[in-house]
């Protein structure tokens, strides 16, 4: 794994009195008509959970069949089902990204081989650069941390015979319209979704996949029996409602227009954005940028170090995008700290 910590994540940035910046969990809490539903639920839990319920709302609210469905325990467990399912004879992760799906991969005991896509150019994924005879490829859209979106285009070029292409979109439903999205479906391709950014649920382990048949049966098989809780059940049923993905979509207009307020007042305190950032947080880079991290902590904001990403280094931050009042005291404290 070189010099990276695979299982570094923005949680560990967050401490006691500290405006968190470093995680990417959109809401403080579920709101109160979740919060309703899961405490109406409690009484259930002395039963074995069952994903019948999930797994149907899932279906319908993609428009797949209950077959191409499994409901997961978050997105994470489903890069473990993923790494212990398959057998592959060359394995690649398209950095930077996300870093589960190679650690799960490598402590599995597959080898695995890094596509590291350039800053100079933004980001952009480059088909080509992905070696032809890779037949499990990882690739997050939009991805953490460069929140770039790359065009379904380009992922639907990554597919071919012989090849498993997974695409985390885990913060799709933060892009107004989940514009460039695979989940309607696409042979050879595999989707993973998370609720728990969206609605507040980290805590509670919420997620899917979205696959052919024959795929959804490998997962299943190596799943641990009851792995997904009552309670996430419920909460991935609410979630999937027609009125819930209504309310997704307001709110992922509203960190849109909040994400663009952050990257201009970044711009005028001469602090660019990397790529075209599209998801609810964005990449940036500043000289000395491990100690400006260190500086923004004494002046109480938690931001995620870039080092631990492939292809990224100490200098890179990445920043979760707040409200306009969180942002404005930000980005005076860094100021001051720059």
């Amino acid at each position: 794994m070189g010099d990276y910590d695979l299982h570094h994540h923005g949680d560990r940035e967050v401490g006691p009195g500290l405006v968190d910046l470093a995680v990417n969990v959109r809401l403080p809490r579920p709101p109160s008509w979740l919060r309703a539903e899961l405490a109406s639920s409690l009484d259930t839990l002395a039963a074995y959970p069952s994903t019948v319920e999930a797994t149907s709302a899932v279906a319908a609210r993609h428009g797949r069949s209950p077959a191409e469905v499994l409901v997961t325990a978050g997105a994470a467990e489903a890069f473990t089902l993923l790494a212990s399912a398959l057998r592959p004879r060359h394995a690649v992760v398209v950095h930077p990204q996300f870093t589960e799906p190679e650690a799960a991969l490598r402590a599995a005991g597959h080898a695995v081989s890094r596509v590291i896509l350039s800053e100079v150019d933004g980001f952009v994924l480059d088909p080509a650069a992905v070696p032809e005879d890779a037949d499990l490829v990882f690739v997050g859209n939009p991805t953490n941390p460069t929140s770039v979106l790359h065009p379904a285009s380009s992922l639907r070029a990554l597919a071919r015979p012989g090849r498993l292409l997974v695409v985390d979109e885990a913060f799709l439903d933060a892009v107004p319209g989940e514009v460039e999205s695979l989940a309607h479906g696409f042979p050879g391709v595999v989707v993973l979704r998370s609720l728990t950014k969206t609605w507040g649920l980290a805590g509670l382990r919420a997620g899917y996949v979205l696959a052919e048949p024959s795929v959804i049966e490998r997962l299943r098989a190596v799943q641990v029996p009851w792995s997904v809780s009552t309670l996430a059940g419920v909460a991935t049923v609410a979630c999937c409602r027609p009125s819930a993905v209504e309310e997704a979509e307001k709110l992922a207009v509203a960190a849109e227009s909040d994400r663009d307020y952050l990257v201009s007042g970044l711009a005028a305190a001469g602090v660019p954005v990397l790529g075209e950032p599209r998801g609810p947080f964005v990449l940036i880079r500043i000289p000395g940028g491990a100690d400006v991290r260190a500086r923004l902590r004494e002046a109480g904001y938690a931001v995620r170090r870039g080092d631990t990403f492939p292809g990224l280094g100490p200098d890179h931050l990445r920043l979760a995008v707040r409200d306009r009042e969180v942002t404005d005291a930000f980005l005076t404290a860094l100021r001051r700290c720059v």
